[in-house]
């Protein structure tokens, strides 16, 4: 039997319960996009950002929640500080396994941006067509750390506990395992910039020029070191989430990025 493609519910990957949800056609009738959140990030913290793009593209649209996000299993504390490495290698594989992916793209936002970038430039995987990056790490700075470190304070003296307990069953855990581990003294010399190197798929950048966490050098060195296509987009008067604060724009690039995959899938085709 194959993946239900409900609307929401939860799935089991290697043991552990991770909540998803579905939008849009099935993999066997069309091409997926697969979502991977933020650091702080799970399946409703995404918006309507999903339906609205399974309704410009006809494309499927499958986001989950990783362990220790949203109603998704609990996770193990503390995360090793090579989590992203972990999280692309050892569980988004077998993520796509279990949902019956056959062809599309990652897009990931932050956190989720180097866990899509890390497996794309790590696994030789022809099912996945392109990439798109929203906000992407691929090294550590010291405003971004500064930030990070801003969010423990609002965590532990602010309201930003009572936020996340809206949409995470354990906002102890999804905030502590994202922050100790950019906080600690030996992940200040995370680097993955490598992966960019082995990215031989069409890859769209976006960020916003006011993003809290990383500077423009971290789209743009996608740029300085791929060789395949990569467009950057730099979106005015927007932070760290460019989807949300800025939708119509954003969305707007994703939509057509994703139609140029398809014109070039059909060229190719037809050379063949």
């Amino acid at each position: 039997m194959g993946f239900p493609w409900q609307a929401q519910g939860h799935m089991s990957v290697a043991g552990v319960t991770l909540e998803y949800a579905c939008y849009g056609p099935p993999p066997e009738q069309a091409d997926t996009i697969v979502m991977l959140h933020e650091g702080l990030g799970c399946v409703s913290l995404w918006r309507d950002v999903p339906q609205h793009l399974a309704e410009a593209t006809g494309l499927g649209v499958f986001v989950y929640s990783r362990e220790g996000y949203g109603t998704s299993g609990r996770v193990s504390l503390p995360r090793p500080l090579d989590f992203m490495t972990r999280e692309a290698m050892d569980v988004l594989p077998r993520v796509l396994d279990v949902i019956g992916f056959r062809r599309g793209v990652l897009l990931g936002h932050s956190d989720g941006a180097s866990i899509a970038a890390i497996y794309c430039g790590s696994v030789s995987d022809h099912r996945v067509r392109g990439l798109v990056l929203l906000a992407p790490h691929f090294f550590t700075e010291q405003m971004g750390l500064a930030a990070i470190s801003g969010a423990r304070s609002r965590f532990d003296d602010g309201d930003l506990r009572s936020k996340l307990a809206k949409y995470h069953r354990d906002p102890d855990g999804a905030f502590r395992g994202w922050n100790e581990v950019w906080l600690h003294p030996d992940f200040r010399t995370w680097d993955i910039t490598e992966v960019i190197d082995y990215f031989r798929i069409p890859v769209l950048a976006i960020q916003g020029r006011q993003d809290q966490y990383g500077t423009l050098a971290q789209v743009e060195v996608v740029a300085d070191r791929a060789y395949c296509p990569v467009d950057l987009c730099v979106v005015e008067q927007c932070g760290h989430s460019p989807h949300l604060e800025q939708p119509g724009p954003v969305l707007a690039e994703i939509t057509q990025y994703l139609a140029r995959l398809a014109r070039i899938e059909a060229a190719e085709v037809e050379t063949v």
